[in-house]
């Protein structure tokens, strides 16, 4: 990010876009003068310029929903921010993880109602969204341990009935493809991301981690 190429509007603000960096979600937009970005980039949490109350804000300071920063990115054109952070809890004042929540998508999609059906198969959030979802899933219950739970029961069977259970949903994965079912694979698919996830939580590694060796190998594909 280069300061300099910075285009605050005529009430010195610049739009902030936070960003899950585990799961790529939009988490809220929010808006940052001068000073909030400097206290931003000293402190590694995010603040932002409240227009309500026009004050400055750290972000969390009454919930304690912090984010914590891990890279900021400015547009082409200098006059917007993308803050990729690591939240703390829910980013939206609602109790909802992000203030663009799913639950919240407009009723009539644009294009009028013979495009309904469409935007209500694929307006389920993005693949990263969906995964970052479970994996927070996974870590609430490992956490809270609800009766009857089944990854509470996959995770107290430890590291080697879980990796049983990836074996065999690999093996589902197989047949479906070999069966060329466009359903089964992904309902088999998604068996396996659930389980790998599981797994993934045992081990303590995040989907970012996976995301960096993905990053690492995607020049050289």
């Amino acid at each position: 990010m280069n300061h300099d190429q910075l285009r605050f509007d005529e009430r010195g603000l610049i739009p902030a876009i936070v960003q899950d960096v585990e799961s790529g979600e939009v988490l809220t937009l929010a808006s940052m003068n001068a000073e909030s970005l400097k206290r931003t980039l000293e402190t590694g949490e995010t603040y932002f310029w409240s227009r309500s109350r026009q004050r400055l804000w750290h972000k969390g300071e009454t919930s304690g929903n912090t984010q914590s920063v891990v890279a900021i990115r400015q547009d082409c054109d200098g006059d917007a921010l993308l803050i990729r952070v690591r939240q703390t809890g829910v980013a939206c004042h609602t109790g909802t993880y992000s203030c663009f929540d799913l639950n919240r998508t407009m009723p009539e999609p644009i294009g009028g109602e013979s495009k309904k059906s469409m935007v209500e198969e694929t307006d389920r959030g993005t693949l990263g969204e969906i995964l970052g979802e479970v994996a927070r899933v996974i870590r609430s219950r490992r956490v809270n341990r609800p009766e009857g739970s089944y990854t509470v029961k996959m995770l107290d069977g430890g590291i080697d009935r879980i990796l049983k259970k990836v074996g065999e949903e690999a093996g589902e994965v197989i047949i479906a493809a070999k069966n060329h079912s466009k359903d089964e694979i992904a309902w088999e698919v998604a068996d396996l991301l659930y389980h790998a996830l599981v797994m993934m939580e045992l081990e303590d590694v995040s989907l970012s981690q996976v995301a960096v060796q993905l990053h690492r190998r995607r020049g050289g594909k």
